[in-house]
């Protein structure tokens, strides 16, 4: 089963609402992360999808997010700062915790590599943090803004060029950036770290990796993203980085105990997500499943409804049936598939039923089937294989009805 991308926003720190994709791994996942992107950039930026993505096929589930003003998030850039990025990330963590879980990987691109490091030791979850051609002090920004420098000193404001987007950039933004000491904070993080940087950066030098692996306390680890620009621009350089991100993390953050609870249970656990008015999350043993409902009743069409599961449920077992049948006798048949549609009928209209079931009033559940088999040209045996089908014990399961018990946890 493929990852899953959901859109999801909540409230940043000054109260705009803030725009999100949670990238979700389609088996067990090992851990939770927060993406935080570089200046002036977007969740949406390339190489943050990127890694987010492959990051999710390795088990981890990351959550990126824009910054206030930025992106597609709400509010004014001209009034945030380093301290209200820091605040933000905060936020996204408390939101990972109120709906999933907690994150335990911080990874920080650029100047979002210097936010994750100053706020790492705040969330207590947090196992490990890895930066991405982070800078070793929030002010090393202030170079982008040139000729402007003297402006917004000046006058407190000025309008930048940014990646050809003006920003508004007040006095404020200066003096808080000065304010924060990323070094301090590595020097007590404490927590696992790994600094990614390329030597060829030219937008953060490589002296900046020094200055952080220098002030961190072990373990710590650096990784050289030779011949990489500083936005890793190529597939192939992303897909690298996150190769080295989950290698590494792994180690720290992946939680085995639930993985292993989760492969040898047989119970399935559904739980709401928190997004929308009917979506929920679905772990069965080592797999990850999206439900909800279409759009037209309320819900955010982000995965199939419960009766799409039963009616999956009762396609997929009527496949193994037939195939176990068929290989059982040594019949030589092609692919088999299996279209299952579901609808409810006023039992007095189901000429099939018992006359109990007809007299009982009320509607009933009507599953049609229509089996297809490749290559099957013996009237014979499709006649048998026909028959093997209401064999499927999920048939039986919803032919006879089920008892359900239910209790408190």
């Amino acid at each position: 089963m493929n990852n899953t991308t959901q859109r999801v926003d909540f409230d940043g720190s000054q109260g705009a609402k803030l725009s999100a994709r949670l990238d979700m791994p389609a088996g067990i996942i090992k851990a939770y992360a927060i993406f935080a992107h570089c200046f002036t950039c977007s969740k949406d930026l390339h190489a943050t999808k990127r890694i987010s993505a492959e990051l999710a096929n390795q088990g981890i589930a990351v959550l990126r997010f824009d910054f206030t003003g930025l992106g597609n998030s709400k509010g004014d850039f001209a009034s945030t700062n380093f301290s209200s990025n820091k605040e933000d990330l905060l936020v996204a963590a408390n939101y990972l915790r109120e709906h999933f879980e907690a994150p335990s990987l911080l990874i920080g691109h650029s100047l979002g590599g210097a936010a994750v490091l100053s706020i790492a030791s705040e969330i207590p979850e947090v196992k490990a943090v890895a930066t991405i051609g982070a800078p070793s002090e929030a002010a090393h920004v202030v170079h982008n803004f040139g000729v402007k420098l003297d402006e917004i000193k000046d006058t407190g404001e000025a309008n930048v060029s940014l990646g050809g987007r003006d920003f508004s950039i007040r006095k404020q933004f200066l003096d808080d950036l000065e304010a924060n000491d990323v070094l301090l904070k590595v020097a007590e993080l404490k927590k696992p770290l790994l600094v990614l940087h390329s030597p060829v950066d030219q937008t953060v030098g490589i002296e900046n990796a020094t200055q952080i692996f220098v002030a961190a306390k072990h373990p710590k680890s650096f990784v050289s993203l030779d011949n990489i620009d500083h936005l890793i621009s190529r597939d192939k350089d992303a897909d690298f980085v996150s190769s080295i991100i989950s290698s590494w993390a792994t180690r720290y953050v992946s939680n085995d105990n639930k993985a292993n609870d989760s492969e040898t249970s047989n119970d399935i656990i559904v739980s709401e997500t928190g997004l929308g008015k009917f979506q929920n999350t679905i772990l069965a043993g080592n797999h990850y499943l999206l439900g909800d409902e279409p759009k037209s009743v309320g819900g955010l069409d982000s995965g199939p409804s419960p009766y799409d599961y039963l009616a999956a449920a009762l396609g997929t077992c009527t496949t193994m049936t037939i195939r176990m049948y068929a290989d059982f006798k040594k019949y030589d048949v092609g692919r088999i598939s299996v279209n299952v549609s579901h609808k409810k009928i006023h039992a007095k209209d189901c000429a099939d039923c018992h006359s109990e079931e007809r007299e009982s009033g009320g509607k009933i559940d009507i599953f049609e089937r229509k089996i297809t088999v490749e290559g099957l040209n013996d009237e014979e045996l499709a006649e048998k294989l026909l028959k093997i089908a209401d064999k499927c014990p999920v048939h039986k399961t919803l032919e006879k009805a089920a008892k359900v018990e239910t209790r408190y946890a």
